[in-house]
């Protein structure tokens, strides 16, 4: 899986894992797509910044001693969290 695409699985199951603290499957999901970016990608130091922006979320990172950022549609990352909420079989935690 490529960086990008791990990134924005991460970054879908943080706000999924934030939304629903008490869900395990999405907390073992955001587990896993951490552990690719830190043993496959090298990522290190991985938060959410500027989480004020109403079009993007940013991500902040290290790799290979280089911080860098990462932005993405707050939209499409917020979509896994509403398919979950408009689907009556996944709101029975």
């Amino acid at each position: 899986m490529n960086l990008q695409d791990t990134f924005f699985n991460w970054l879908q199951m943080h706000i999924v894992h934030q939304a629903r603290p008490d869900d395990e499957a999405a907390k073992e999901t955001l587990d896993f797509f951490a552990l690719i970016l830190r043993e496959d990608h090298g990522v290190q130091h991985l938060e959410l910044v500027n989480e004020t922006d109403r079009q993007k979320i940013h991500i902040a990172y290290e790799k290979d001693g280089i911080s860098s950022k990462q932005s993405f549609d707050r939209e499409s990352a917020e979509k896994l969290l509403d398919d979950i909420n408009s689907n009556p079989i996944y709101n029975n935690q």
